[in-house]
């Protein structure tokens, strides 16, 4: 294994956390915000994460959707790595399907060079977002033709990072810049090494996947947790050591909000959940305020979703979200986790993380 690439992978557990806490962010617009404002908060929160000692901060991609303002992770990221200096940053996920491998490549390799060795590159297969907005993106209406070359498209990717097509391969005059190829040319002196590579999911086919390859893989437990101990299994029972991983290793995204009582913390989550019920029903929006979500006459087909949303949310007082925590980490065997806290208000979001990192003890690092 190659030890570097590991450790890139591996966090450290501080405080009295059992596995590194890392942060999932969505750059989530509020009712009466703008995505400047939102994405003023994601920097707020990457800089908490990073002065708290959480692991590792990741955006994730989703299109045509007002309240989600991460269409762009590597702009976000980008903007990011020049206001942190210690924190791992990267996408959970970039979609492949939706862009060129070279593309992917290029962006991740120049954000490798303007944050070495802080950046991950996660991947998922599905559009993040509707049918017709996938089409848009793919410029095409054979959306499943993406999906089901994921595994090509994701060997062609490592090689473009990795800069080894092999001799007679029509790629093999073409070089990811920034990447490898500046190292290997006449008075080269860039370091080789690129992002590492997790397979993200929320079935069993990456799972799967990622454990042939020996892949680090990330679970989207936030919002689809009846699939995840099948899906951790399967990575596990699938797992072939690589030169990057000689055991598995598994994410598991965890949707959780702390607050300073927990009639707070269920008002702050119930915002998020009536922004489901409005995606689900083909009207998504900005993220509802609290008062409105509070006020909100659900129907009874509405509320069961809601009741079920919120059962996978660890949401309550500090106290009780390191329980749930803990009890989700021991329960699944993750080895790590990443919290995404959905909230109206990036105070409420803020106020969370720094509730979290109280009740693990995680140390100030100013």
């Amino acid at each position: 294994m190659d030890e570097n690439r590991g450790d890139e992978i591996r966090g450290t557990a501080r405080g009295t956390a059992s596995v590194p806490l890392s942060v999932l962010d969505l750059v989530t617009v509020g009712q009466g915000s703008t995505a400047t404002r939102a994405l003023r908060t994601s920097v707020d929160i990457a800089t908490l994460a990073e002065r708290r000692g959480f692991h590792r901060f990741w955006v994730a991609e989703h299109h045509s959707m007002p309240g989600v303002a991460s269409s762009s992770p590597a702009v976000i990221l980008a903007h990011l790595a020049a206001r942190t200096e210690r924190i791992r940053l990267g996408s959970g996920g970039v979609m492949l399907p939706n862009h060129a491998p070279l593309v992917i490549a290029e962006q991740f390799g120049t954000l490798e060079a303007m944050a070495p060795g802080r950046i991950d590159l996660g991947l998922g297969r599905a559009p993040g977002t509707d049918g017709a907005t996938a089409a848009a993106l793919r410029r095409t209406e054979r959306l499943n033709e993406g999906a089901d070359d994921f595994p090509q498209q994701l060997a062609e990717l490592t090689r473009f990072l990795d800069d080894d097509f092999p001799d007679g391969h029509p790629y093999a005059r073409i070089h990811a810049v920034p990447g490898p190829v500046q190292a290997t040319s006449p008075g080269g002196v860039q370091s080789p090494g690129r992002p590492p590579i997790w397979l993200l999911g929320s079935s069993g086919f990456s799972a799967r996947l990622a454990g042939a390859l020996g892949l680090p893989f990330a679970f989207a437990h936030h919002f689809s947790a009846r699939n995840t101990i099948p899906a951790l299994e399967l990575y596990r029972e699938s797992f072939t050591p690589s030169a990057v991983l000689d055991a598995p290793y598994a994410l598991i995204g965890v949707a959780a909000l702390a607050a300073d009582d927990e009639r707070e913390a269920r008002r702050q989550v119930l915002t998020g959940a009536l922004s489901m019920v409005r995606l689900r029903t083909g009207q998504p929006g900005l993220v509802p305020t609290p008062e409105e979500a509070e006020a909100h006459s659900f129907s009874s087909m509405e509320r069961d979703f809601v009741d079920g949303w919120l059962a996978n949310i660890v949401h309550g007082t500090a106290d009780e979200v390191r329980g749930g925590l803990d009890d989700l980490a021991k329960r699944t065997g993750a080895d790590e986790l990443m919290i995404t806290a959905n909230a109206h208000g990036g105070e409420a979001r803020l106020r969370s993380y720094e509730l979290i990192a109280d009740a693990y003890g995680l140390p100030d690092l100013g």
